[in-house]
């Protein structure tokens, strides 16, 4: 059996990665466009702390955290230790009592059905800054000690090498899909076909564009995000937990002296590949907001990602009815980095024509926003 994944991000290279060490023939095509959202973002791996209610949301979510270990164990046996991946757990932070009660409330029951989640844990303010030396001084906080961070390029990069080791061929360049008969049969790159059993497209912002000339309407925009990346000189970052405040954005911390705050959620932007003032204002500000002792870093980069953002909260897996080959695994929008590895694998098996242990219904990737 022959695949070809189109996308090299964290969702197509954990599908390549899964196929391979699976035996499958395995080609990947990219073209390696500018904004991958996979390179820019900081990882948080920590589902249980989340306010969103959609329960097919989190049982992807739930299910992408739980895979993690699995990943980084085959990793390991292909000798790939360098993810940024560590277990340093989580902080639901606030000054509102009312608003934590709610959170440790929630992850309290996440826990009956979960006990990955860890040790649950009210702290104070003082507590808090313990942990995270930066936080601002009145923010108190619900510790989950089952809350990881992973470098995401750090982690694709490892899962596209231990591909190769098992064999996989990348390409660079710009795919088109090769259509016979109601059938997806390959992928034509820089003029040159290749051909496959099935096809699978994991392009991420970039999927809309490669999917139109067949006719298919893809429910899939660029959102654009900018990520602040601080270094803190000497300072030892190594186990400082992920901080998640009552916004949009977050912290995490690396080994690297790095405290990385993201992100904006710009909509409409399309593919403008540009820092703006207004983005890294509102970045930083938001940074500091929450983390004044942040205030003497050095601003080390800014980086941008171009999220696949879907017609609501939930990715696009599956089929399309009335055109084999084809399998399509995007549209994870904010989560990417929590899911990513967890898709993959599910179009691997989608591929493979594998059972599933979910119902991937409201995952059609063919479906249209909801009229309010």
């Amino acid at each position: 059996m022959k695949v070809i994944v189109i996308g090299s991000g964290i969702v197509g290279s954990s599908t390549a990665y899964y196929l391979a060490r699976k035996g499958i023939e395995v080609v990947v095509i990219d073209k390696e466009h500018q904004g991958q959202a996979t390179a820019a973002g900081a990882g948080i791996v920590c589902p249980w702390i989340t306010s969103v209610e959609d329960e097919n949301w989190y049982q992807i979510a739930r299910e992408g955290a739980l895979h993690y270990p699995k990943l980084v164990s085959a990793l390991k046996e292909d000798g790939e230790v360098n993810l940024g991946y560590k277990m340093v757990g989580a902080m639901a932070v606030s000054s509102n009592d009312e608003e934590l009660d709610s959170i440790e409330k929630r992850i309290h029951q996440r826990k009956v059905d979960t006990p990955e989640v860890g040790e649950v844990t009210r702290l104070s303010a003082q507590e808090a800054q313990r942990l995270f030396p930066p936080l601002q001084k009145d923010l108190k906080a619900v510790h989950v000690t089952g809350g990881a961070r992973v470098d995401g390029k750090l982690l694709r990069d490892a899962m596209q090498r231990g591909a190769k080791k098992h064999g996989v061929i990348h390409h660079t360049g710009e795919g088109k899909l090769i259509v016979n008969n109601n059938k997806v049969i390959g992928v034509e790159i820089n003029g040159i076909p290749i051909y496959a059993d099935k096809v699978i497209v994991a392009a991420g912002a970039w999927t809309k564009e490669l999917l139109s000339p067949l006719g298919l309407e893809v429910a899939i925009e660029p959102q654009r995000g900018q990520i602040a990346h601080l270094v803190l000189p000497n300072e030892d970052t190594k186990q400082w937990p992920v901080i998640l405040p009552q916004t949009s954005y977050y912290m995490v911390a690396f080994d690297d002296s790095r405290v990385v705050v993201g992100a904006t959620r710009e909509s409409g932007t399309g593919f403008d590949y540009r820092l703006t003032a207004s983005g890294v204002k509102s970045v930083l500000e938001a940074g500091l907001e929450i983390a004044p002792g942040l205030s003497d870093s050095s601003l080390k980069e800014v980086r941008i990602g171009f999220r696949p953002l879907g017609p609501d909260i939930l990715p696009l897996i599956g089929v399309i009815s009335g055109l084999e080959g084809l399998i399509i695994s995007t549209g994870l929008g904010a989560s990417g980095i929590t899911m990513g590895p967890y898709v993959g694998v599910l179009a691997a098996k989608l591929a493979l024509e594998n059972s599933i242990d979910i119902d991937l219904g409201p995952y059609n990737p063919l479906r249209k926003p909801q009229e309010v």
